[in-house]
This record gives structure tokens, sequence and C-alpha cells, in this order.
């Protein structure tokens, strides 16, 4: 039985999760759920049991010092609440932890049981994968769920994939069961810039997550970082014709992709962003996978995003999948 002592009673609260690991290209995910506890102060009510579910020699604890005493940090899973007012005032319960080592169903029964006690009306699972995708577009986020009238009535895709999967998928099939409505919105990140961090994919996972709960994130600098990534990323690029010659090709065959979804529903929905920014405060916001506004940074850190650090040289890019769900080997993949 799970006893919660000190957590008020939540108003419409949504629950929200990322889990470093398989499910997090660029770390973008986990970031997007860190960017949100950050900005609205959540406070951790609870932690899952190490022990439980974590395989210390694939994910070690931490040593640091406090004060000169030496203290361990455990790889966990955290949950946190944040309490957001204004016109719509909605409460938000915060999931962020490490993939877990084994249990998994003991461990999403665990989740289960804080989204029982706490009242949560939706699970929001957030996860990132490697695709086919340019940097330089938009980053492209889907809104997937196992439930067909979920679909329907918040247009999402149904899933259909088929294949090995992680903690999201087994998490948002728990949720199914358990009659607990859940969504996943995946972000694809360019396969040859998988580095984290991405504050552009974080940044188009947050846009899309504020449409579907309808609540506006602060997004303090996060537009800025997502620029200057995107800038930095281009720099590298321009001095490997080989690089810029696919990232080329990526656009057009994205922008031949794009064509259909220049309808006025795409357009209404990032007018109807723009208002909810200008009417909240400092301006619009930048749309779905948009990095607009923000500077230029000292690309003394960007060198990491193409180079093999190893060997110094840039890696060539990995010619285009046919299936963009198919992770091939060792990336992450759509599960949902």
């Amino acid at each position: 039985m799970i006893e919660l002592e000190g957590v008020p009673e939540l108003v419409d609260p949504v629950m929200i999760a990322a889990f470093e690991g398989w499910n997090d290209a660029g770390d973008s995910a986990s970031s997007a759920v860190a960017h949100l506890e950050r900005e609205w102060k959540g406070e951790v009510f609870a932690a899952l049991d190490a022990e439980d579910y974590y395989d210390f020699q694939v994910n070690r604890p931490t040593v640091f010092l406090e004060a000169g005493v030496r203290r361990i940090t455990w790889p966990t899973t955290r949950l946190s609440v944040v309490r957001v007012g204004g016109e719509k005032p909605r409460d938000l319960v915060l999931v962020r932890g490490i993939e877990p080592s084994m249990r998994w169903r003991s461990f999403c029964n665990e989740i289960l049981g804080f989204a029982h006690e706490l009242g949560v009306e939706m699970v929001v699972i957030l996860g990132a994968l490697l695709g086919d995708t340019p940097h330089t577009r938009p980053v492209p986020v889907s809104g997937v769920t196992s439930d067909p009238d979920l679909a329907r009535t918040m247009d999402l895709e149904e899933t259909r994939y088929e294949g090995p999967t992680g903690i999201v998928g087994v998490l948002q099939e728990a949720c199914t069961h358990a009659g607990v409505p859940a969504v996943s919105l995946w972000a694809a990140v360019p396969h040859y810039v998988s580095q984290p961090p991405n504050p552009k994919a974080t940044l188009a996972l947050l846009n899309r997550l504020e449409d579907l709960i309808d609540l506006r994130i602060p997004l303090g600098e996060l537009a800025e970082d997502a620029r200057a990534w995107q800038l930095g990323v281009d720099q590298l690029a321009a001095e490997d014709s080989e690089v810029a010659e696919y990232v080329q090709t990526l656009e057009e065959a994205r922008d031949t992709a794009d064509l259909p979804e220049a309808s006025g529903e795409a357009i209404a929905r990032e007018f109807e962003r723009y208002l909810r920014r200008r009417d909240g405060g400092p301006g619009p916001g930048p749309g779905p996978g948009s990095v607009a506004g923000g500077h230029a940074t000292d690309g003394g850190e960007s060198t990491s995003y193409l180079r093999d650090t190893g060997s110094g040289r840039t890696r060539p890019p990995r010619p285009p999948r046919e299936d963009p769900e198919d992770p091939g080997d060792g990336v992450e993949s759509s599960d949902d």
C-alpha cells in the first residue's frame, strides 16, 4: 500500500514521465522533464527502491562530498509534483529516472500505484528515437496511444508498432490494461548528430506536450539553446562535403514528405500557440521543433556533435533506412 504523506490534494493531475536509456536519444526526453522540474520548482515526494530495479554494474552509483562527508547517490526513479496556477490550474506529477534493468512489470505497477493514489487523469510518456531527419528542419514529434477512443478524441496515432520495446512501450501498455489513459510523445533525433544534449528535440517535445495538455510551459533559455545547437551543427556539417550532401538529401526528402502538412489545421495550431504565448507573457513562442530566437554560442563544446572523439575524424552518415521504426543496431526505437 502506497501512503503519501505531505502531498496535497492535486487538481486535474497529469503524470509526465521520461527515462534515460534506450528510449531517450540525445537525452531529449529526460531533459524535457528536468526542464519542467526546474522551471516549476518540482518537489520530490517519492523515490523507488534502487535495489529492486537496477543492476549497479550497468548503472553505477556515484560518490560525492557534502560538507566533507562522502555520500552516495543511487540510480533510481523519482517522482515530484508541481503546482501550476493561472486561469486553468493543473498539477503535474513528474516521473524522471533511468530505464530499469529488471522487474519491469513490478516497476510499472509501482508507478501506476502512485498514479492511482494521486488521482492521475492521464499519463504522458516522453521518448526520443534516432531517425533519418535533418537537423535543419523542425523536429518531428508523433503522439501515439494504444487506446482507439483516445486516438480519435485527441488526434493521435493508434500504435501499430511490432518489435523490440523499451520501458516507454511497457509502461504505456500497463496503463492501457489498468484503464489509465496513456499517450507517448516521440521526437525524432538526427542519427548523425545523436550525442546529448539536443535542446531542439527537447523544445519540440515540450511544444507538443503544451498542445496536448493545454498548458503554457515556460521555456526559459531553451529556444536560445536550440538555435545555438543548430548553428553549431551547421558549422560542423559544412566542414565535410559528404555530410553536407547527405543533409541536403534528407532535407529534400523531408520537404517533399511535408508538403501535405501545410494544411489549414497545421497553420491554425501554430497560430493558437502564438496567441497563447502572446497573451501569457513575453512574445510568441516557437512552434514544434522551431528554434526561433536565441543566439550563437562559442562552439568550443560543439565538436562532439559530429566528430568521433577517439579518432578525431568526422563519422560518415548512415544510409537512410526504409522503415523509420526499425532501430537497426543499437539505436533507439519508436516502439509506440
